[in-house]
């Protein structure tokens, strides 16, 4: 049975208790029970049946408190993807900041799938549309007598740069990466793999806790993958900064300028085992003659390289199969069906400029969910679906 602390440690106020906590840690405790009632989720097991639920409690606080969270996750998800709630596209019984089932079929999706063992799961599976479905109902029967949560607003009236509002601001950051019902189910794979590298070479539990904080600061994360700043900026004021950070301009890397004239103009080349990459990293790019490059890639099958003007070249192992580009004569259907949505889903497959380019240019025609043939949502919402779950190695630059 989930304890009341646990229920506690996500609250805005903890370690304290506010006179509406019970009230909502009983609310969660149904949307328990109701699930584990219900024969048609018995495959998701129930420690993600419990993180789920304090997922989705979060949000109806959040929601009914209009604490600042949702409704700038909503409003930024419009600009970005035109609709509020990604995969689902709204009708007009959709409302903006209410309770929508739209909403709950989300969040369900959401903590399931970042907590998961096996993260790779279809928004629109039986059992989560079941699940959703079910506690969509028991928060709808509840929704006009729910009180208002107290501690939730955090983000009330607070301005980013009035000094007297530094402390709040600083406790809503740290809040909102740590413990928040929405950024803590994208972190936790973050965190995890954080704590067991550290915890492998010994370090302190104070080591560990310094870099936790550490990553929280510098690192994207939530289901857009924003920075600290630009989360609380959201929460704040519902949207984003407006201001722009000037780039310098850098000189073309010669790199760029060298692939460009041994492809014809292309910036990306499809190359055919590790001897033909070594063969045209000398002859066309000018590195070392009578040396092996790269050579921890000496194992691996095809490569992707891809000539940035500003960063130089940028090179992709084993995922030639899963690019269907005119270009690319390793494209296998067969396998793509079946591998290219890892591209999307997992850390350090694909560098984040080529998965743009390529994504942009729908070169990634079969990526879909594992047990769907949802092939168009997947095209859609692929930016989306490559900031849950790549976080900093999508748009860490």
């Amino acid at each position: 049975m989930l304890k009341f602390e646990s229920f506690l440690l996500g609250q805005p106020c903890c370690p304290e208790e506010t006179a509406t906590d019970r009230y909502y840690y009983e609310l969660t405790l149904r949307l328990i029970e109701e699930a584990k009632a219900e024969s048609r989720v018995s495959g998701i097991h129930e420690a993600l049946i419990e993180r789920a639920a304090l997922c989705l409690i979060g949000y109806y606080q959040d929601m009914i408190a209009d604490a600042g969270l949702w409704h700038g996750f909503t409003d930024e998800c419009r600009r970005l993807y035109g609709t509020p709630v990604p995969f689902f596209s709204v009708t007009d019984d959709y409302i903006d900041y209410e309770l929508n089932r739209e909403d709950v079929g989300f969040i369900v999706w959401y903590a399931v799938a970042m907590y998961s063992d096996d993260r790779n799961i279809y928004p629109f599976r039986e059992d989560l549309v079941v699940l959703a479905d079910i506690w969509f109902r028991v928060l709808e029967e509840v929704y006009e007598k729910s009180p208002v949560p107290e501690g939730y607003h955090l983000a009330h009236e607070l301005e980013i740069h009035a000094e007297e509002d530094q402390e709040m601001i600083i406790r809503l950051g740290s809040w909102l990466f740590l413990h928040s019902w929405l950024l803590r189910p994208a972190f936790a794979l973050t965190a995890n793999e954080l704590v067991s590298e550290m915890m492998a070479e010994g370090k302190s539990h104070e080591e560990i806790a310094e870099a936790v904080q550490e990553a929280v600061n510098q690192q994207p994360t939530g289901p857009l993958a924003f920075y600290l700043r630009e989360w609380v900026h959201l929460t704040i004021y519902h949207r984003l900064s407006s201001r722009k950070e000037r780039k310098e301009e850098k000189e073309t890397h010669p790199a760029f300028d060298r692939m460009i004239k041994a492809t014809g103009g292309d910036p990306l080349t499809f190359i055919d085992g590790y001897n033909a990459l070594n063969e045209f990293l000398i002859d066309q790019l000018g590195w070392k003659a009578g040396e092996e490059h790269l050579v921890q890639l000496k194992n691996c099958r095809d490569f992707v390289l891809m000539a940035n003007p500003e960063k130089g070249l940028l090179v992709a192992p084993d995922i030639c199969r899963c690019i269907k580009a005119p270009s690319n004569p390793m494209y296998n259907h067969s396998f793509a069906s079946e591998h290219a949505i890892e591209l999307l889903t997992e850390r350090g497959k694909c560098p984040h400029d080529l998965l743009s380019y390529i994504c942009e240019r729908r070169w990634l025609p079969d990526a879909v969910f594992p047990g769907s043939d949802d092939h168009e949502l997947v095209a859609r919402f692929h930016d989306f679906i490559a900031r849950c779950y790549l976080q900093l190695y999508y748009r860490g630059d």
